[in-house]
């Protein structure tokens, strides 16, 4: 419980505005960090650079680009792998936690417990459902600078470039 002292240093705190040092903001920065999928830095803390730095240096050896826009599209083709593996790793991460939950729930052998259980922990949050979801869309995105990447290249050794197809499906039962 705040003591009445607490809550008075609390609210003066609070009129100040925050950390006013580069030091300190660079303290608090990453205080609303879940997960970091979404963050402007690409990183998470605690990350190891260097594997990413690995690939970057690697698509742009073999890409070689030629001007700022090919460099950007390298750029949006290496954040969406790294930001889709983060996923994947969240998403491991977060199934072996539940996983553990489930192996103590059997431990009490309760079958219906743990059916209960497994239903509510996967079946009805959306933890695990936006991370595939996440992953989805930074794999599409992965896909579509490529596509970008090859496109630009080829119009400027003046290829021609057909559209991307678009194809209809319809798995209605009335075919």
């Amino acid at each position: 419980m705040v003591t009445e002292k607490q809550l008075i240093a609390n609210n003066e705190n609070a009129k100040k505005g925050g950390p006013k040092t580069a030091e300190g903001k660079a303290i608090v920065r990453l205080n609303a960090l879940k997960h970091g999928l979404f963050a402007a830095d690409l990183f998470v803390p605690g990350e190891d650079t260097k594997v990413l730095r690995e690939i970057w240096e690697r698509l742009v050896a073999e890409l070689k680009p030629q001007d700022t826009l090919e460099e950007m599209i390298i750029a949006c083709i290496v954040s969406n792998f790294w930001r889709r593996q983060l996923a994947i790793r969240l998403e491991s991460e977060y199934l072996g936690e539940q996983q553990v939950k489930v192996i103590i729930a059997q431990q009490k052998n309760d079958s219906e417990a743990t059916s209960n259980f497994v239903s509510r922990e996967l079946g009805n949050k959306n933890t695990w459902q936006n991370l595939v979801r996440y992953q989805t869309g930074f794999e599409n995105r992965f896909f579509k600078a490529i596509h970008e990447f090859q496109k630009k290249r080829a119009e400027r050794e003046g290829e021609i470039v057909a559209a991307p197809l678009a194809v209809a499906t319809d798995i209605s039962e009335n075919q």
